[in-house]
């Protein structure tokens, strides 16, 4: 018996129901779990039909109507994979946690989603993105939204100074494109070329929260802010290896600032082993709270 083709319209309902359920999901999606698993086929699959199609058209996300994504390759990786079960959990705590009109930096836009989902929600966003090529896609897709207004983009890379520093694009996966000097072995056809570089500090003095996904430099901007800084501050971010979480779960260590991962169900970190060691693992929340209110 031949299955029934799966309209589009299905699938805007199905990241409705999945935003209205996520409060109850999301303490129970936790990486490599099989309630895990289940959802990110679901979801990928839904993301594909809706946001795949060579001419771009305009898509009710959830809470996010009117949502426009055309579609793009990175290489081994395209556009579609922006959406993944990650990201959207992500979109459901950026909606029920941050508080009205807050001050966000989004450091590695790439094309602009999490930026767009910021700038729905009425928060002032600085948008940072190194690569020229994603660059003006972030731009075009910030208009295109209607989220100019709220959201400032930047073609700059954020590090440890103000100047000048070499780019790698990785041609075939240019998500995983970075600063040079940041991935030890980078893989397979590269560009390099200067980008401008923005010292993290007053950046991070001006936000209230803080996405970070920045290819591996994530400890080495941390490191150079001044502690105190991040008691009153809250952040999400990706970690890039094991390395890099233990000089980030020593810093926050010393600041007596509170660490959350995904790994574990968002509880607090408590070792070294709590930590992600690479996206697959999932997101690391930093916040004074002792819990997440996402989480009660």
């Amino acid at each position: 018996m031949t299955k029934p083709e799966i309209k589009a319209n299905e699938d805007e309902v199905l990241f409705s129901h999945f935003f209205d359920a996520a409060e109850d999901l999301v303490p129970t999606l936790v990486p490599g779990t099989p309630a895990y698993r289940f959802a990110h086929l679901a979801m990928s699959g839904a993301a594909r039909r809706l946001f795949s199609t060579e001419k771009a058209e305009r898509r009710a996300f959830g809470p996010f109507e009117d949502f426009f994504f055309p579609y793009f390759s990175m290489g081994s990786v395209d556009s579609v994979n922006l959406f993944a079960l990650d990201e959207l959990i992500l979109f459901h705590i950026y909606r029920t946690y941050l508080g009205c009109r807050q001050k966000v930096l989004d450091l590695g836009a790439n094309l602009g989603l999490h930026s767009i989902v910021l700038g729905r929600l009425g928060h002032e966003v600085r948008s940072f993105e190194p690569d020229p090529i994603h660059f003006e896609l972030l731009r075009h897709n910030l208009g295109a939204n209607a989220v100019s207004g709220q959201v400032t983009p930047i073609n700059a890379a954020v590090g440890l100074e103000d100047g000048e520093a070499m780019f790698v694009r990785v041609k075939g996966n240019t998500t995983g494109s970075h600063l040079a000097g940041m991935k030890l072995n980078p893989y397979g056809e590269l560009d390099e070329f200067g980008v401008t570089v923005k010292r993290f500090q007053p950046l991070l003095d001006w936000a209230d929260f803080v996405k970070m996904d920045i290819e591996g430099a994530e400890a080495d901007v941390i490191e150079t802010t001044d502690p105190s800084s991040w008691v009153s501050k809250q952040a999400v971010m990706e970690v890039g290896s094991e390395a890099s979480a233990q000089r980030i779960f020593n810093f926050f260590q010393d600041v007596k600032v509170n660490l959350f991962a995904q790994k574990i169900g968002w509880r607090k970190v408590s070792s070294l082993k709590d930590m992600p060691f690479s996206h697959r693992d999932g997101s690391l929340f930093v916040s004074k709270e002792d819990r997440l209110p996402f989480m009660l």
